[in-house]
């Protein structure tokens, strides 16, 4: 009897033969592939999930066409524009700043400011520093320009050129009798003094001196930076002269934030009323120097050692007003000046160590202190200062 064998049905092509779809894509592609189509079949299977499905295919590009738009279109355009932030700049410099900033934001959207052209379109501009812009929907632009300040007046040969405290110069145009001066022929000035000219406007100034001096002078508060004439480098480093003939030894450009909060609790302590420097190259332990002579006020001329400690109350306050004047940037070791005595000490030789006294602001006084004359010295925390010529404690 013939046994009859029937053919094997044909398989079906089950997950190994779906895959043959995605053969050509890598690995994580393919892998994705095959789970979005899982997931689409999965919905599709379901009236709900597929009525759901169709709706967010259709929204998504609705809503990307709706933004672009409504981004494009006159809903969002800009209409309204004002610019603040331009103190230091005046005359036709305030004016062609305005207008560049404000013909670049004409052509923008609310829905998409773009601040690189905002920047761009003042980039040869020194004075700006950055710009930032602060969208109202639906017409309303405000631009705030900030400013890089002049600090001080670079000097060469005769001829003056602003300065802003990170070293760019801002040109002549953004000159004042406030600014104190600073001679470019520096030892240590850089290019500036090699070549005898002043930089171009919208370049930085190079040499440590020069570099360190723009440091202690952006970190003046305003109206201190008021008062200082010169800025040059003496026996005792960095040295500020102030219009009331007083010297102010910073000695370098480090920590320039704590030597100005402890300068300004001295000038406020009136016991420092008649000095003729004042060493702040140690925040710490700031000293007032007094030529021959020279009675301290509340001290009687036959004292030699005395201690008159500046008011806590007071020195918080100066030290809250400064620090609130440079932005908070005070340095570690400012706030344990708030607390520090004063004592009185008596020094032999020059009152201001062989300083020599910037043209036209000279101290009253101060020629008498050259010479072998005594002078009373208040330093703060110590009776000796390391690093000053001539100073012993009083016997």
């Amino acid at each position: 009897m013939a046994r009859s064998v029937a053919a094997p049905a044909p398989r079906r092509l089950g997950r190994r033969g779906a895959r043959t779809a995605f053969v050509g894509l890598p690995r994580p592609l393919s892998a994705a592939a095959r789970l979005l189509r899982a997931g689409i079949a999965f919905a599709w299977r379901r009236r709900r999930l597929q009525i759901a499905l169709i709706a967010v295919l259709l929204a998504i590009p609705l809503l990307g066409g709706g933004w672009w738009l409504a981004r494009h279109s006159s809903l969002s355009a800009v209409e309204h524009v004002q610019v603040s932030g331009l103190v230091a700049v005046h005359g036709t410099d305030a004016a062609a700043i305005e207008s560049a900033l404000r013909n670049t934001a004409d052509g923008m959207s609310t829905l998409g400011v773009n601040p690189v052209a905002l920047r761009a379109a003042v980039a040869r501009y020194p004075i700006v520093r950055s710009v930032r812009a602060h969208a109202s929907f639906p017409h309303g632009l405000r631009i705030e320009v900030i400013e890089q300040r002049p600090v001080a007046a670079l000097v060469e040969n005769g001829a003056r050129t602003a300065v802003a405290a990170d070293g760019v110069v801002l040109g002549p145009g953004y000159l004042s009798s406030t600014l104190p001066l600073l001679n470019a022929a520096e030892p240590g000035a850089g290019t500036a003094a090699a070549t005898g000219a002043l930089p171009a406007t919208g370049t930085s100034v190079h040499g440590s001196t020069l570099v360190q001096a723009l440091s202690i002078l952006g970190a003046a508060p305003r109206s201190l930076l008021r008062t200082v004439t010169r800025v040059y480098s003496g026996p005792k480093g960095l040295t500020a002269a102030l219009r009331s003939g007083l010297l102010a030894y910073f000695g370098d450009g480090t920590r320039p934030h704590a030597k100005w909060i402890a300068l300004t609790r001295v000038l406020a302590d009136p016991s420092s009323a008649g000095a003729v420097y004042i060493d702040v190259r140690l925040p710490e332990r700031p000293a007032a120097g007094f030529a021959p002579g020279t009675v301290r006020p509340g001290v009687s001329s036959t004292e030699t050692e005395s201690s008159s400690g500046s008011d806590p109350a007071t020195a918080a306050e100066l030290s809250a007003s400064l620090d609130a004047a440079v932005g908070g940037g005070s340095s570690s070791g400012a706030a344990t000046t708030a607390t520090a005595t004063t004592t009185t000490t008596t020094t032999t030789g020059s009152s201001s160590a062989g300083e020599p006294a910037p043209s036209g602001s000279a101290a009253p006084g101060a020629a008498s202190a050259t010479g072998t004359g005594s002078a009373s010295e208040a330093t703060s925390a110590s009776p000796s200062e390391p690093g000053i010529s001539g100073e012993t404690p009083a016997g």
